[in-house]
């Protein structure tokens, strides 16, 4: 019998936990496969950890990832395809807003040869006009500046078969933005659009700050255009300040008149300088990045794992 594995990230989701198990559980048990349910809490603050511990307690097919601490969710849910065993493995959210009952039609596009099913949001039901239009704003960007086309409106709820899978589990770059490196992998891709409900307890934790670094991490990971960007914007100031030179040479000893003041000068060197803070800028995150994947650190540390009637293993 084919196994399904289903990973899902949990950060301080104490009051989905239950209600999710339960619904895919509902769903999974109505499926001919075999499958279990990998939860990575990443360093939650809240009784996340007692949660998943009791539900192993109940139910073998219930298994957790504890990390040392927090990661970020593309960390936890690395974590989780590393350690997924399944046939297929499903990525999803623990807050009901990749619905469960949306499973089986995921399967059934896997069991009509499909190697990736990935979901299309149409729209988020709780999501303000800012973020909605930050995000479409975003993927067209994104594929302005990259080689790679990024489903827009992309998830993190998808299928991915075994040998897709292993194929990702072979980019271990810190810097992840996994709905771009899953368009990298190539094979047979589905897509299937789903519109996402309101989460059901609780708050996004996803905050501004977190929302600029994931869409920076999506845009430095698949595109070296702001690079060359600062290249041609700087050669394009280069030259202004070419033709402003001659302007001033022209005005001192042709027509003799008295060149303008500090005025002038000062909007060119603040112009001028601001452009290059810019470029040093783009410079210097990319710099940046080359400096973590270097190190060569783990990407993430599992402090226990958590399966089989409360059995915990120690990392």
């Amino acid at each position: 019998m084919k196994k399904i594995s289903i990973v899902v990230p949990v950060f301080n989701e104490e009051d989905n936990l239950n209600e999710f198990y339960k619904q895919a559980t509902t769903v999974m048990q109505k499926e001919k496969y075999d499958y279990n349910l990998i939860f990575v809490d990443d360093g939650s603050r809240d009784s996340s950890a007692l949660i998943l511990s009791e539900l192993s307690k109940q139910d073998a097919h219930v298994e957790a990832y504890l990390l040392s601490r927090n990661y970020g969710h593309q960390m936890a849910l690395t974590c989780g395809l590393d350690h997924a065993d399944g046939d297929a493995v499903i990525t999803m959210d623990g807050d009901l807003q990749h619905p469960p009952e949306l499973i089986p039609q995921l399967l059934r596009l896997w069991e009509q040869g499909n190697e990736i099913v990935l979901t299309k949001r149409m729209a988020t039901e709780d999501a303000g006009f800012f973020k909605n239009i930050t995000s479409s704003l975003y993927y067209k960007l994104i594929n302005t500046l990259s080689n790679v086309e990024i489903t827009p409106g992309g998830s993190d709820f998808r299928l991915m078969d075994r040998i897709a899978v292993d194929a990702f589990k072979q980019y271990r770059e810190r810097a992840r933005f996994i709905r771009g490196l899953v368009n990298t992998l190539g094979f047979k891709v589905a897509v299937f659009e789903f519109v996402a409900p309101p989460r059901f307890a609780g708050h996004s934790k996803f905050n501004l700050k977190k929302m600029l670094h994931f869409a920076l991490d999506g845009i430095t990971a698949f595109s070296n255009l702001p690079l060359r960007w600062s290249l041609y914007i700087g050669l394009f100031c280069g030259l202004c300040s070419i033709l402003l030179l001659g302007h001033v040479f022209f005005v001192k000893f042709v027509t003799n008149d008295a060149v303008p003041g500090w005025a002038t000068t000062t909007v060119c060197v603040l112009f001028l300088g601001g452009i290059q803070l810019v470029g040093i800028g783009i410079l210097g995150e990319y710099i940046g990045r080359i400096f973590e994947e270097i190190k060569h650190r783990p990407l993430y540390l599992v402090a226990r794992h958590i399966q089989n009637c409360n059995k915990l293993n120690e990392k």
